[in-house]
C-alpha cells in the first residue's frame, strides 16, 4: 500500500454523563454506521439473579440424603482448632456471569467468566475497531454453564448516543426477555467512548510512514528493527522464469528460491531445527531443478531422510505436525484421513529416530463447554507453518533464522511461477502427484500451486521462535504426563534447546529493551534494512505461556473472551493496514469471507471478521472524498478439494455472500455521490488463477485445473504480478489509476475466455476474472449462461447445505 505521512495532534477528549430511563427503554432509535474505535470498559455488574438455583437444590439434596461417614464428620476437624470450626459454611452455588458485546447480530468482545457472584466486578478493558450499521450496542449478561449458557439479561445503548463521541459512563437498567429486570436494581456499569476512524489521526498516515516507527500498536509482538527480510514466491523459480523488475538506483529485484534455500538452511544448521506445519510429508524432495550444488551423499534425500541425517548429527530436530483426528494407522486400522496430510506416515517414519515428531490436535480449553471442545477437537485445524533453524552470524556466532509463509512442505506444494500441469510429470513432479478434484487421474493434470514465503533474520526471528515453543510445551503437556506415568526415562520435557546457555547462539536478553542491537543483523542507515513485526491468530488453547490474569493479559495486548485468553493480531494487522491505505490494496488469501452480520441474506452465521467491511468501506470513503482507489483480490477459484461437493458449495455460498455485501455498499456509494459513467469492478475486482497446456496425446481429454492459493501475504507485487499478468508494463506502477485497473482486467476477461475455448491457447500469464457478473447496483449473479464451473461442475455462487456453518467458516 502506498502510504503518506504526516501527524496530527491528539484533539482533546470530551466528557458527559448519561443516565438511561428507570425502565431501561430507549426511544426508537435509528439505524447508524460505526465505522472506528470503541474504548470500552466493562466495570462490574450488581444484583443479578441465581440462575444455578437448581443445581443448588440438587445439591442440597444429595447432602441431605448423604448418611454421615466419620470422614464427613471430621473433614473440617483440625487439632488444636476451636468447636466453632466444626460449624463449616459451604459457599453458595449461584450464577458465573460474564458479558458479551454485539451489535448488529455480531459479537465483538467478551468479558471473562467470573464464578459464583451476583455482584460481579470484571473491570476488563477492550479497543474494538468497529465495522458495523446498527440501532443499538447490546450488552448480553450470561450465566455461564458446563452445557452452554443462559441469558440473565441484556443492555441497549442506542448507537446515535455512541456515535456523538462523547463519553458514556453510567449503570444501565439489566432487562430479561421479558422487557423487565430480573430483580429490583439489576444492573451493569460500563463506560465507552467512540472515535470514527476519519478523525483518528493513526490512519491518516500507512504503517510505513508512522512517524513515531511503531508499526502497528496493540499487539503481543512489537514492531523490530535491525532485521532482513528475503522474499519469496512459489516453492521455486527457475532461471529466466520471470522478468527483470527494475528498482530503484538502477538495481533489479532478485527473484529467490524458497525451497532450495530451506534445505540449504537444514543442511548448515548446527544446533536445531524446528519445523511446524499444517502438513509435513517425510517423502517430498525440497530440492528437484537445483541452481547450486548439494553434497553428492545427500543430493537425493528425501525432507524426512535429510532430516534424520541431520538429527544423527546431533542437531536437535523437532516436527510439531497438525493431528487430523480422521487418520489412523494402529494395528490392522488405518485410514488416509479426509485432509490426506499424512500425518500418520510421518510420525511413523520418525519412531525410532532422533528425530522428534508430535503431532498436535486442537486442544480447546477446558472451560469451554463440552460441545465447543468436541467442535474444536474435531473440526478446527493448526495452519501456522513455519522453519526455524540457527545460521551464521557475525564472527563465530550463530543466530536464530525463519522462514513462514504457505510452508507446507508435503506433496503437492512444490511449484515454479510456470505452474505447469502436464509437464514433467515423468521428473519433476515424479512421485508427487496431487489432484483432489480428479482423484483417480494419474497423468494429468496436477494442480497447480501458487504461494508467498519470506525468510526472518534479526530480532523477530526469535517472537517466530516464542511462537514455536509456546506451541510446543502446549503440544506435549498431555503426552509428557503419559510418558512420565508409564515411568518412561527420557521425554521431551527437555526436547526444545536453551538457547540461552550456549553463548555462542545470539538470543535475547531478559535485562534489556525489545529493540536489543546484540540480534540485530542490519544497521537502520543501511538501505536493505527492515522493521518486521510478527503477527498470529491463537488462543490459550493451543499455547502455554499466556498470562491467566485478565489485567496481565491486557498489559501483552491479548484479548480474553469467556475462558479463552486471544492474540488477534493479524486482525488487528489486517484493519490497521486496510484503514491506513491510501491509494491501493492488493491481497492474496487462499479463502475470502468474513462480515456475515452485514451479508445481503444469512446474517447469523458467525463469520464476524471486519476485513471485507473494511475493504467495501474504505473504498465507499475514496468516492465521498472524489479520490482514485483501487482493491485488487486473489483468491482460488474454488476451495481445494471437488467444487461439487457440499462443504466446497457452502464455502462458495458464504463468498458470494460476502462479495456481494461489498459491491452494493460501493454500488450505493456510487448512486448516492452521482458519479456518472462509473461501475463498481472501477475500485474493487476479484481474480482466481488458472493456467492451460497441451495434454500429452492418448491422456484422459480433461480441461486444465485453476491454480491454488494459500495464506494473505503483502509485498513484491510488482513481481506477483509479473508472473500473473505474464508481463511488466508501466501502467502497473499506479495500481489505483482507472487505466491500471482496467488493463488488469482486460487481460483477466481475455485470459478467462481462453480458459473456457476448446481450442488451447496460451494464457497471458495465470490472472482470470474471477466468473462472476457484477451489475452498476453492486448486485452479483453468474455470468450468462456459466452458472457453474467449467467441466468439473459446481455452481460458482455456492449453494447453502444442511452441513454446520463451523465447519466451513
Amino acid at each position: 500500500m502506498d502510504c503518506d505521512a504526516s501527524e496530527i495532534p491528539t484533539s482533546a477528549i470530551p466528557t458527559a454523563e448519561m443516565t438511561a430511563g428507570a425502565d431501561g427503554c430507549f426511544s426508537e432509535e435509528q439505524t447508524v454506521l460505526l465505522h472506528g474505535d470503541l474504548d470500552l470498559w466493562i466495570l462490574k455488574a450488581r444484583r443479578l439473579p441465581n440462575m444455578d438455583m437448581f443445581s443448588e437444590h440438587l445439591r442440597r439434596c444429595f447432602v441431605a440424603c448423604r448418611p454421615p461417614s466419620p470422614s464427613s464428620c471430621t473433614r473440617f476437624h483440625r487439632p488444636h482448632h476451636h468447636d466453632h470450626h466444626h460449624h463449616h459454611h459451604r459457599k453458595i452455588i449461584t450464577s458465573d456471569p460474564y458479558v458479551t458485546i454485539s451489535l448488529a447480530g455480531a459479537t465483538v468482545a467478551r468479558t471473562r467468566v467470573i464464578s459464583n457472584s451476583e455482584d460481579p466486578n470484571w473491570n476488563e478493558h477492550f479497543k474494538i475497531p468497529l465495522a458495523h450499521r446498527s440501532r443499538f450496542i447490546d450488552f448480553h449478561v450470561k450465566d455461564n454453564d458446563v452445557f452452554g449458557a443462559q441469558l440473565i439479561g441484556t443492555v441497549s445503548i442506542p448507537a446515535t448516543l455512541v456515535a456523538s463521541g462523547e463519553l458514556v459512563r453510567d449503570w444501565f437498567p439489566i432487562l430479561d426477555p421479558s422487557g423487565k429486570p430480573p430483580k429490583p436494581e439489576t444492573a451493569l456499569l460500563v463506560s465507552l467512548q467512540y472515535k470514527p476512524v476519519g478523525s483518528n489521526p493513526i490512519y491518516d498516515h500507512g504503517i510505513p510512514g508512522d512517524p513515531e516507527k511503531l508499526g502497528v500498536r496493540d499487539t503481543y509482538f512489537p514492531m523490530r528493527k535491525g532485521g532482513l527480510v528475503t522474499l519469496y514466491q512459489d516453492a521455486h523459480v527457475r532461471e529466466g522464469e520471470l522478468p527483470e523488475i527494475e528498482l530503484e538506483k538502477g538495481t533489479k529485484f532478485e527473484h529467490n528460491r524458497c525451497w532450495e534455500d530451506i534445505c540449504h538452511a537444514i543442511l548448515e544448521a548446527h544446533h536445531l531445527i524446528y519445523i511446524v506445519g499444517w502438513s509435513v510429508y517425510h517423502k517430498v524432495k525440497l530440492v528437484r531443478e537445483p541452481t547450486r550444488p548439494l553434497p553428492p551423499e545427500v543430493e537425493n534425500f528425501t525432507l524426512g531422510e535429510l532430516l534424520k541425517y541431520k538429527s544423527q548429527e546431533g542437531v536437535r530436530v523437532c516436527l510439531l505436525v497438525w493431528d487430523d483426528k480422521t487418520s489412523h494407522d494402529k494395528l490392522c486400522f488405518k485410514t488416509e484421513g479426509v485432509m490426506q496430510t499424512h500425518d500418520e506416515d510421518t510420525r511413523k517414519f520418525f519412531k525410532h529416530s532422533s528425530v522428534i515428531c508430535v503431532l498436535s490436535p486442537r486442544y480447546a480449553s477446558s472451560k469451554l463447554s463440552i460441545f465447543k471442545q468436541q467442535v474444536v477437537g474435531t473440526l478446527f485445524t493448526h495452519h501456522q507453518k513455519c522453519v526455524l533453524v540457527d545460521t551464521q552470524a557475525s564472527l563465530n556466532n550463530r543466530k536464530i533464522s525463519a522462514f513462514i509463509g504457505g510452508l507446507d512442505l508435503c506433496d503437492g506444494r512444490y511449484d515454479t511461477p510456470q505452474h505447469r500441469i502436464f509437464s514433467d510429470l515423468d521428473s519433476v513432479f515424479l512421485n508427487d502427484f496431487h489432484n483432489p478434484t480428479f482423484p483417480a487421474v494419474t497423468k494429468g493434470p496436477r494442480q497447480p500451486w501458487h504461494d508467498l514465503h519470506c525468510k526472518i533474520e534479526g530480532p523477530a526471528a526469535y517472537d517466530v521462535l516464542t511462537n514455536f515453543e509456546q506451541r510446543w510445551r502446549k503440544a506435549t503437556k498431555w503426552r509428557e504426563f503419559g510418558e512420565r506415568f508409564k515411568r518412561v526415562s527420557h521425554w521431551s520435557d527437555d526436547a526444545l534447546i536453551k538457547l540461552e546457555r550456549i553463548s555462542w547462539i545470539l538470543s535475547p536478553s531478559s535485562t534489556v529493551p525489545n529493540n536489543d542491537p546484540s540480534l540485530w543483523v542490519s544497521k537502520e542507515e543501511d538501505s536493505e534494512t527492515w522493521h518486521v513485526q510478527i503477527f498470529r491468530s491463537i488462543d490459550s488453547g493451543s499455547v502455554k505461556g499466556f498470562p491467566k490474569d485478565v489485567h496481565e493479559a491486557l498489559e501483552k495486548n491479548l484479548v480474553c473472551q469467556k475462558n479463552l485468553v486471544i492474540d488477534k493480531s493479524i486482525h488487528t494487522a489486517y484493519v490497521k493496514a486496510i484503514r491506513s491505505a491510501q491509494h491501493f490494496i492488493y491481497i492474496e488469501n487462499q479463502y475470502f469471507l468474513g462480515s456475515s452480520y452485514g451479508w445481503p441474506s444469512y446474517k447469523n452465521a458467525g463469520a464476524d471478521n471486519l476485513i471485507p467491511m473494511e475493504l467495501a468501506l474504505k473504498v465507499a470513503s475514496k468516492i465521498r472524498a472524489g479520490e482514485r482507489f483501487a482493491v485488487y483480490i486473489v483468491i482460488p477459484m474454488w476451495p481445494e478439494g471437488v467444487p461439487t461437493a457440499a462443504s466446497v458449495q457452502e464455502i462458495l455460498f458464504w463468498q458470494g455472500q460476502t462479495i456481494q455485501m461489498m459491491y452494493e455498499i460501493i454500488g450505493q456509494e456510487l448512486k448516492s455521490m452521482n458519479v456518472e459513467n462509473a461501475h463498481p469492478q472501477d475500485y474493487l475486482n476479484f481474480y482466481c488463477l488458472g493456467n492451460r497446456e497441451e495434454k500429452p496425446k492418448g491422456d484422459l481429454p480433461l480441461d486444465d485445473e485453476p491454480s491454488e492459493k494459500s495464506a494473505a501475504v503483502y509485498g513484491y507485487r510488482m513481481s506477483l504480478w509479473a508472473e500473473h499478468l505474464g508481463m511488466v508494463d508501466d501502467r502497473f506502477k499506479e495500481p489505483n489509476s482507472i487505466e491500471c485497473v482496467k488493463f488488469v482486467n482486460e487481460i483477466a476477461d481475455e485470459n478467462w475466455a481462453k480458459y473456457l475455448a476448446e481450442e488451447v491457447r496460451p494464457l497471458r500469464g495465470h490472472l482470470l476474472k474471477y466468473p462472476i457478473k457484477v451489475e452498476v447496483d453492486g448486485k452479483v449473479g453468474p455470468l450468462p449462461n456459466q452458472e457453474c464451473f467449467p467441466d468439473v461442475g459446481g455452481r460458482i455462487l455456492g449453494s447453502p447445505t444442511t452441513l454446520p456453518d463451523t465447519l466451513t467458516m
